[in-house]
């Protein structure tokens, strides 16, 4: 057999038997921000895999339970398929401070350099589900458009199409992909829809290439190993013995094969392969992408940030008067979408849930024709017009904005609230309420939201305590009367918190006219407190 035909005969043996052994740890342990960067960038650049980070702490309870959780997904995600890495929260404050940690644990899954998703608290099946999200991403996003490709699809589709027309289309792709991008490529999720919107557009798809090789996305040592072990691979399969296996008949002999039966298969086998891969993105394109976003050629007429009940209330009123908004929000949404207890003040809605009722409006938003660009906006430019709305992956040209990014807990800025954050001090009852169980804890506030944090903690833990500045709340009287006959939920009126000090709260009589207490607003906190010894 001529080197050639061994060569060939080799890359068909490696194709379809070939398993690379992986020898690195399943879960790298992160040990300061310079280290998570390069190791983003890397990734960003080099391989294309998402990194899936779990922000966690050594005294942290529920952190310890899910962590043999987050090492068996990791075994069974494969290195090939998405990095795993550990972020202690106290080890590395950096990294907690940059990305907002206010409970553990946390999971932030990156995709292409950037933020893709968040979770909370430590659930193996919501946590399986964001890891099987994002490495789906990562390969439906596995994709690259070139300039010769695409000036290819123009000549064919559309020959009038000058090369600076053609220019602009890519570069106005390559802008969607700022970050990690030194050579202006086209790819991701900006080419898919590129792609997409030309398909729509001409009937026809353009064609896209792999960016990342199965090879590319391999870790270091099992490129090693696959390069060094080629020969004896090869060898222990020839020695099996002929006819043993009982498929062998139905293909090609390949001890036997001339070169270009030989090249005949390889041909087949790649073409099965990117067959089979196109078959996939279709059907992943349509059946996820239904209600996203396409960017056009003109600006558009809307843009509403906000997922939650009012951008959702404006998405209906804008679609129904034929304006066709582009709503922008995270995946996660925002308040409503942890909510803990039951929405009961809203007309007409009875025993349901917050995320029940945001993915009812989101679906009669899109039933009047509006779309959805689940992203984080990054900035707003509105120097001129139209006015540019950025996000991680796309930067949105349109001619009115309505901002319904809603409210977020507030912060009392006392001595000892920032040291402790996920290490006792927490804004969050539903993200860290499996923490406190069977423990003494104290919120902070005198509105709805501390009555719902208060019920909600009750469950769980072995008492509450609601600590409010005034004589009576100004909660909803159904809420306040049912925190006030809770058996295990005590109150402090007339209290002012003043300073948190390891696992003790240190608190004052509050005197009237106290300037410092007069200026916050506690109606909206939602605050959580280890309470040990205060009486």
């Amino acid at each position: 057999m001529s080197s050639c035909l061994r060569i060939l005969y080799a890359l068909l043996l490696l194709s379809t038997s070939f398993t690379p052994t992986i020898a690195r740890p399943l879960v790298r342990q992160i040990r300061s921000a310079h280290e998570f960067d390069r190791l983003i960038e890397k990734h960003a650049k080099e391989t294309g895999l998402p990194v899936i980070a779990d922000f966690y702490s050594d005294g942290c309870g529920p952190c310890r339970q899910i962590a043999p959780v987050f090492q068996k997904l990791a075994k069974e995600t494969g290195q090939e398929n998405a990095v795993f890495v550990k972020i202690n929260t106290q080890g590395v404050p950096e990294l907690s401070s940059r990305y907002g940690i206010r409970s553990i644990p946390t999971f932030i899954f990156f995709q292409d350099g950037k933020k893709f998703d968040t979770m909370n608290g430590a659930s193996e099946q919501g946590l399986q589900q964001k890891i099987s999200q994002v490495v789906n991403k990562s390969k439906r996003d596995n994709v690259l458009l070139t300039m010769e490709t695409l000036e290819a699809f123009y000549n064919d589709v559309d020959p009038s199409k000058s090369k600076e027309e053609v220019d602009k289309v890519l570069k106005k792709c390559s802008d969607m992909n700022l970050k990690h991008n030194p050579l202006k490529q086209c790819f991701g999720a900006a080419a898919l829809n590129l792609s997409k919107g030309l398909k729509k557009k001409y009937s026809k798809r353009v064609e896209t290439t792999l960016r990342f090789t199965a090879e590319d996305r391999q870790p270091t040592e099992a490129k090693k190993k696959e390069s060094g072990g080629e020969s004896a691979s090869a060898s222990g399969r020839s020695k099996s013995p002929r006819g043993s296996d009982p498929n062998a008949s139905k293909s090609p002999n390949l001890h036997l094969a001339t070169k270009e039966e030989l090249m005949e298969e390889i041909e087949k086998r790649l073409e099965a392969e990117e067959e089979a891969r196109e078959d996939e993105l279709e059907e992943e394109d349509f059946a996820e992408f239904e209600h996203s976003y396409i960017p056009g050629d003109y600006p558009e007429r809307v843009t509403i940030i906000g997922g939650g009940p009012a951008g959702m209330s404006a998405a209906i009123y804008a679609a129904r008067a034929g304006l066709k908004p582009v709503v922008v929000a995270p995946p996660m949404g925002g308040q409503l979408q942890g909510k803990g207890v039951d929405v009961e003040n809203y007309p007409g809605l009875a025993n349901v849930t917050g995320p029940e009722v945001v993915a009812a409006m989101r679906e009669q938003a899109a039933s009047f024709g509006a779309v959805f660009e689940c992203e984080e906006v990054i900035k707003i430019d509105s120097t001129q017009r139209p006015f540019k709305v950025y996000t991680n992956s796309s930067v949105i040209e349109t001619h009115a904005i309505i901002v319904a990014t809603g409210a977020e807990s507030n912060w009392m800025n006392i001595p000892g609230e920032y040291e402790m954050r996920g290490g006792g001090v927490s804004s969050c009852a539903i993200c860290d309420g499996a923490a406190f169980y069977q423990k003494d804890v104290v919120v902070i506030g005198g509105g709805d939201s501390a009555m719902e944090e208060a019920l909600v903690l009750a469950r769980t833990s072995k008492s509450v305590t609601v600590i409010h500045r005034r004589d009576k709340f100004r909660a909803s009287n159904v809420l306040a009367l049912r925190v006030m006959e809770h058996p295990h939920i005590k109150i402090k009126w007339n209290t002012v918190v003043k300073k948190i000090i390891g696992e003790k709260v240190v608190a004052e009589q509050a005197e009237e006219g106290d300037e410092d207490d007069a200026s916050l607003d506690l109606d909206q906190e939602k605050k959580v407190c280890d309470w040990s010894g205060f009486d």
